[in-house]
């Protein structure tokens, strides 16, 4: 499969206008010579993210949040650095020759490669003349071969053909157990899935993970068996289907969010093919966040039962204190969508689809029942259990609840209003602002400096002649990129500079600095003050160090030789002051 070189992806960069691509995504405003609009990686309720056509880039004034158009593609469809360059590739016409499905070398590439094995053998196992039965099974429940295929359904069989076909394909026992594909008892390892129809599991980026066994003979229990959680599946970071309907989701700008794999399984194949699982029913902050960066709302349509509709209330009052937009669908007479499509069909499913409620309306509803509204004391307390349900809502649904209380059961808005400054009592997820620490002049001037680096080359001049290292590695690591990337590129160019952090192994610190920096704190005047604070201070530590030796020292010559230090550096510090006020 053909990589993208870095010359294809600064002209790929070069070619797209970034204010028509995030003006696709968010809409913009010209305000000077640059574009607002509302910031989506936080809350943002006023435009705060200026995009430059000038320099090629985004930036946050808010949350920080900050890139060049392939960055932002990225963090706002959630897929990888390369998924987003092939995206704008495509959005501006211009033909990459690589893999829609291009994944970056992962650091578990060898155990991405045994799970594919693993789920490769089960695939066959179903295709054999010994799968028939499972097959048969599968087409019974209305489960085709098209299905079977788009979510690669397996079989395992008795005993321990998995393990016994890995082991012959070089691959250790005790590496098969951390997978979760085999468990040991008594120094002996046995294949985990025996006689079952197997779903993989896959993580956001489409890498199979795990497996969910269902028995297809009605005297085996228990009916699922899902993997054990291991370094690479975590249950509470996965969203079943994620990773195949996250395009549709964009395109719909809407994800329905179901129980169980089988039901996404249904809606995907049927065509609706934004349609993901939660794999249980009670959410977690990882899978909210994976929700979050879809930014669009969030449909629930869980089981029709009773534990159904709990977990719409729990999940829809988490998602809606995350700030997200919730929807909600709820079933008739069937018990799942999977069930619902089967016996009604998928033209019923897509006129259910287009009426969802909102949360609230729902929970309003689902308060009533069994309440003999009628009586003061049920009164009372479906009104409480309403008015907490408006923690986090914006002025105009709480505006909109509190009239329709009104108007309902003749109650006074005022009171109302008064009642919704108590304490709330629903489950929420607890939301701490973020704090960045406090940093020291030192901190501050080194950091503005390397920003400084990253846009032009006579910073980095300036660096080199002036201070030529920093004391702390972390910090020498980043200026040693960055003149490295400079002197292969012979230029500067901030939004080129951006796709080289995005692919560093040192993303996170650089990305650090970008996000804290903001560009009218940078000009010669403002560097050469950072400068001197960064020299000034380092003197000022070396002075602090060499008296610290010295007075541990007791050959007289040697305390001397240090002392002449101490002196030639105060020198030096009281030279730079004494320059820098005559400036």
């Amino acid at each position: 499969m053909a990589k993208i070189s870095p010359e294809e992806i600064a002209h790929i960069r070069e070619q797209a206008d970034i204010v028509e691509i995030i003006g696709d995504y968010i809409p913009l405003t010209m305000r000077g010579k640059n574009y607002f609009g509302v910031c989506p990686f936080h809350q943002d309720h006023s435009p705060s993210m200026s995009v430059s056509r000038e320099k090629q880039m985004y930036k946050c004034f808010s949350c920080g949040a900050a890139g060049n158009v392939f960055k932002f593609v990225s963090e706002y469809e959630n897929i990888s650095f390369i998924e987003a360059v092939a995206k704008v590739a495509a959005k501006i016409g211009i033909s990459l020759n690589i893999s829609a499905n291009y994944k970056p070398v992962s650091k578990f590439a060898k155990e991405y490669e045994i799970m594919n094995l693993a789920t490769l053998f089960y695939q066959n196992n179903l295709n054999t003349e010994f799968g028939l039965t499972a097959r048969e099974y599968l087409h019974d429940r209305g489960i085709t071969d098209e299905m079977i295929q788009e979510f690669q359904i397996g079989l395992s069989f008795q005993g321990n053909q998995l393990r016994d076909f890995l082991e012959k394909k070089g691959i250790l026992k005790t590496k098969m157990l951390e997978l979760g594909l085999v468990n040991q008892k008594n120094q002996e390892y046995n294949d985990v899935f025996n006689e079952r129809i197997l779903f993989p599991i896959q993580d956001a980026s489409g890498q199979v993970v795990a497996y969910t066994g269902r028995v297809y003979e009605k005297d085996k229990i228990p009916k699922y068996l899902n993997s054990r959680e291991t370094f690479l599946f975590r249950k509470g970071n996965i969203l079943f289907n994620y990773h195949r309907a996250k395009e549709a989701i964009r395109l719909l700008k809407n994800v329905v969010l179901v129980e169980g794999n089988m039901d996404a399984i249904r809606m995907y194949v049927c065509g609706f093919k934004n349609t993901i699982a939660l794999m249980g029913t009670s959410m977690t902050k990882e899978q909210i966040e994976l929700l979050k960066k879809l930014h669009v709302p969030v449909t629930l349509m869980f089981d029709n039962d009773e534990a159904g509709k709990l977990a719409t209330i729990t999940n829809g009052n988490l998602l809606k204190n995350a700030g997200v937009e919730v929807l909600v669908i709820r079933l008739t007479n069937e018990k799942d969508p999977d069930e619902y499509i089967l016996k009604r069909g998928v033209e019923v499913m897509q006129d259910t689809l287009k009426h969802p409620v909102s949360y609230l309306e729902f929970l309003y509803e689902a308060l009533k029942e069994n309440k003999d509204l009628t009586d003061a004391t049920a009164l009372a307390s479906y009104v409480k259990s309403v008015l907490a349900s408006l923690e986090n809502a914006d002025p105009i649904t709480v505006d909109v609840v509190l009239n329709k209380l009104v108007q309902e059961f003749n109650l006074s808005y005022e009171v109302l209003k008064s009642e919704l400054k108590e304490p709330k009592t629903t489950e929420t997820i607890e939301v701490k602002p973020i704090v960045k620490a406090k940093k020291n002049r030192y901190q501050i001037s080194v950091e503005h400096l390397l920003y400084a680096m990253m846009n032009d080359v006579k910073y980095i001049k300036m660096y080199q002649s002036k201070l030529g290292y920093f004391k702390e590695e972390n910090y020498r690591k980043i200026a040693n990129e960055i003149i490295y990337y400079a002197e292969n590129k012979k230029e500067m160019s901030f939004a080129d500079f951006l796709t080289y952090v995005e692919l560093s192994p040192l993303k996170q610190e650089m990305n650090t600095i970008i996000t804290s920096i903001k560009d009218d704190e940078i000009d010669d005047t403002s560097i050469a003050d950072y400068i001197y604070n960064i020299k000034q201070i380092m003197w000022e530590d070396e002075v602090q160090k060499l008296k610290q030796e010295q007075k541990k020292l007791s050959d007289m010559n040697e305390k001397e030789r240090i002392g002449n230090k101490i002196v030639e550096l105060m020198k030096k510090i009281q030279e730079m002051k004494i320059e820098r006020s005559v400036k």
